[in-house]
């Protein structure tokens, strides 16, 4: 686990051991929200990166049940 500090404008640095983890670059969009008495960040990700990401999810639209 690392330790960061909180500078005097609310900043703090991701170290990098876990910026490599979390493929976080200079750039990167993040969602961060406060969840019981911590604060977390997730990188938002491209949509097109998610592509596959769920295997044997059935992406098929039944185009006969919308005729009904």
């Amino acid at each position: 686990m690392a330790i960061v500090k909180v500078s005097p404008k609310f900043q703090v640095v991701i170290p990098k051991q876990v910026r490599e983890d979390s493929g976080i670059k200079a750039g990167s969009k993040m969602d961060i929200f406060a969840y019981d008495g911590r604060i977390e960040l997730v990188p938002i990700k491209p949509i097109k990166q998610l592509k596959a990401s769920l295997p044997g999810l059935n992406t098929q639209i039944d185009r006969e049940s919308d005729r009904l």
